[in-house]
This record gives structure tokens, C-alpha cells and sequence, in this order.
């Protein structure tokens, strides 16, 4: 294994997994922090963690052990996958992590950028924009557990983190590669940990991917390992075949727990041709809703693509915290939504579709999975993915706001392995 990723949540992973694998890397997703050795044959390793909403020590201590395992199976580059709308609050994640890791390195000058253009996420002078709008006005300052008040990137980070941040700006990363390292050397020498980088297009994201050729560490969302396939392949350490895939038949369902636009439009086009079920916060609280009842109904609408959600918009969202407290509901339904996909697997079905980052994160957990071969992407940023511990399952993990309205019923199409 040449690159070594440590993503902060499943949908994360297999965003950046995807990333690697259109890049012609064999790529391989590994679900929590791996019990064995990675295959030979398997050039970039993804490990996915539940860390980006649990204490920042907790996220630490996760991230490091991920790392050392990766360091064990011959990584001598990492990246630290975080979400390309960087969900963390003031007290958040992403810069204890990002520090953390730097240091085990023992390296200053760390890139840092969440760019992903092709879904709308740049950052210019130092500052998040999610499809032309300043992230604090993108919707994401209503999610229910991250909201993001604040698009200035470098001010944000600095809140999280003990030492100096940088910026390296769009007008020095525009000229290439050469001034990039350029840049990162500066910010070394003033022992900057961490550097926002500007990045507004695909082209971007390949400059500094050259310009961190050597680089043991990178941090930000999937686009800033857009080049570094490019870099192993060059170097004849990786054979740019990437991965191949077959695809899973049989039942199907899907589960979405995000409260994301992109999320809720997907709902809405779905419910117009599928059976879908919604899930009430109140009635999951008083224990009204249980997972047998809901795998009922996706059991007797088999063939028809059954939905069951419990997005909603951000006021009812709000209500429901503020009468029941955030981490209640979210700790509710995140099991609910667990207890469930096992349940449906045990039950036969063998095409997931799950929507939202903490929900498959639960999801994934509560199945037990080991490890994940990558396919084919859905949509920008959404891998096909099938088990690769011999089960027979297939599944789809999209972060809240990625994919087009049609998502969800392309995504069972994918895991059929139809094209």
C-alpha cells in the first residue's frame, strides 16, 4: 500500500475512495480501524472512522491508530478526509486531527483544503463557497449537528487549533505547481501546521495534487487527492489498473436520515413513483416506530424501490431537538435507522442505499462489515460499493448534499452492476 487515507466518516471514505479509483488506483475501503493486514495487491487504503461529530480527543486518539495501521502497511503519504462544506463547530474535529497527525509526522506546511468543484465546493481567498453561495448561507448553516456560521476557512480552523494557520491564495496557485511548493515551504519555515489552499477548479486540485508529490500529508475534502494517482502511477510504485466490479442482485431498500436540500429534493422526486415511508421524530422517541414495523414495509413493496426517511425540513428539525434535546434524537435515530439495515440484510435484502453521513456511519457499523471494494461512481462523489468480506451486499453511502434528484434510483441500478 503506497497512499493512506483517514476519513472522518463513511460517506467521506467512499467519496475520496472513489476519487483514488477513477485515478486507476486498486482501492480498497476499510470500515473502522482494520483487525488484519490489507491484500498485497491493494495500492490505496481507505480507513473509515465515525470521528467527525465525537470528542475531539476521542477523533485524536482514533486517528492516530488509523494512521499507525497505515504506516504498517507501507504508507509513506497520508490524507486526512474531512467534509468538502468542513462540518465542525468551533470545538470541532478537524483541526485536533489535522495538528495531531502533523505532528506524528513531525511536519509543518500541511495543505488543507475542502475544494471539490465538479459538486460546487471552491474556496477562494480563503473562503467556502457551496454553488456560487458563502457556506454560511449555503443551508448548511441550519445542520443539526455541525452548522456552519462562518465561510472564512482560516478564521474557522484557527479556532480549533493551538498554532498558526496559513493561506495560500488562489493568485499563488494559479501559477502551478512550482509556486505551490513554493508556498508550503514558506509556511514551514513559519511553522504554519496548517495551510488553507485555494482551489476554484479541477485544474487546482491537479497543481497542488503535483505539487505534493512528497508530501507525507494532506488534508481536505476528496479533490485534494484528485492528482495524486497521477503522481504514484508516474513513478511506476502503482499499476493504474484500479479496481474492478460485478455488482450485487436482489432485493433492495433505502434509508435516508440526512436533512440536506440536496437530500430532501431526492426524497421528493422519489415519493412520486416509489413507497415511502416517513419517520416522525416524536413517534421514534416514544418508541412507537420500530424496526421490525419498517422492515415490513420495505418487505412487502420488494421490486419497488421502498424509501423510508426521517429528513424533514430545518424548523421541524429544530423543534424536535429543542423538545427532546439534539444528541437524543440524533442517538435515537441513528440506532433506529442500525437496527434496521441489519435487520433488512438478515432478512434478504442486498442492495442498500443509505443517505446521510452519521446514518451510514451506523448503518456500516451495525453490519459488521470489514472492508468495501469500490465501483462505479453514481454521481460525483457516490461510489457503487460491494462488500469485499464475501457477503453478498452491495451498497451505496452518499453524504447529505451529493447527487443529482434522481439519485436514489440510479444508485440501486449501480449495485445491480447495471450501467
Amino acid at each position: 500500500m503506497h497512499l493512506g487515507v483517514i476519513a472522518d466518516d463513511f460517506t467521506g471514505a467512499s467519496d475520496i475512495a472513489n476519487t483514488l479509483a477513477k485515478g486507476g488506483l486498486s482501492t480498497i475501503q476499510f470500515l473502522g480501524l482494520p483487525k488484519h493486514d490489507a491484500p498485497a495487491s491493494c495500492e490505496a487504503g481507505v480507513v473509515a472512522l465515525k470521528s467527525r461529530s465525537i470528542p475531539a480527543d476521542e477523533a485524536v486518539a482514533l486517528s492516530l491508530d488509523a494512521m499507525a495501521w497505515l504506516r504498517r502497511q507501507g504508507c509513506r503519504q497520508f490524507v486526512f478526509k474531512y467534509c468538502s462544506t468542513f462540518d465542525s463547530t468551533p470545538e470541532g474535529n478537524i483541526g485536533p486531527v489535522g495538528e495531531a497527525l502533523a505532528r506524528a509526522l513531525g511536519v509543518h506546511g500541511v495543505p488543507a483544503t475542502p475544494a471539490f468543484p465538479t459538486t460546487g465546493r471552491t474556496v477562494y481567498q480563503g473562503h467556502l463557497f457551496v454553488n456560487g453561495r458563502l457556506l454560511n448561507e449555503s443551508g448548511m448553516e441550519n445542520h443539526p449537528l455541525n452548522p456552519m456560521t462562518d465561510a472564512d476557512l482560516q478564521r474557522w480552523l484557527g479556532k480549533q487549533t493551538k498554532e498558526p494557520v496559513g493561506l495560500i491564495a488562489w493568485n499563488i496557485v494559479r501559477q502551478g505547481g512550482g509556486a505551490i511548493r513554493q508556498a508550503l515551504r514558506r509556511a514551514e519555515q513559519a511553522k504554519q501546521r496548517l495551510v488553507i489552499v485555494d482551489a476554484i477548479s479541477d485544474e487546482d486540485l491537479l497543481a497542488i495534487g503535483e505539487a505534493c508529490a512528497s508530501i507525507p500529508l494532506l488534508t481536505g475534502g476528496s479533490g485534494i487527492a484528485l492528482g495524486l494517482p497521477a503522481n504514484l502511477i508516474r513513478s511506476g510504485a502503482a499499476s493504474g489498473k484500479g479496481n474492478a466490479f460485478a455488482g450485487v442482485a436482489g432485493p433492495e431498500a433505502i434509508l435516508a436520515g440526512s436533512c440536506s436540500k440536496a437530500t430532501l429534493g431526492q426524497i421528493e422526486l422519489h415519493k412520486r413513483d416509489h413507497p415511502s415511508l416517513p419517520i416522525e421524530v416524536d413517534a421514534v422517541m416514544q418508541g412507537k416506530i420500530t424496526p421490525k414495523s419498517l422492515v415490513t414495509f420495505v418487505r412487502e413493496h420488494e421490486g419497488q424501490a421502498p424509501l423510508i426517511y426521517s429528513s424533514d425540513n430545518p424548523e421541524k428539525v429544530r423543534a424536535s431537538q429543542n423538545a427532546f434535546g439534539r444528541e437524543q434524537v440524533s442517538h435515537k435515530l441513528e440506532t433506529l435507522f442500525a437496527d434496521t439495515a441489519r435487520a433488512l440484510v438478515d432478512s434478504g435484502v442486498r442492495r442498500l442505499v443509505v443517505a446521510g453521513g452519521e446514518t451510514s456511519g451506523a448503518v456500516v457499523l451495525a453490519l459488521g462489515l470489514q472492508s468495501l471494494s469500490i465501483g462505479p461512481e453514481i454521481d460525483p462523489g457516490v461510489p457503487a460499493l460491494a462488500s469485499a468480506d464475501g457477503k453478498p451486499l452491495a451498497l451505496a453511502l452518499k453524504s447529505g448534499n451529493f447527487g443529482a434528484p434522481d439519485f436514489f434510483e440510479k444508485a440501486l441500478h449501480s449495485l445491480r452492476g447495471a450501467a
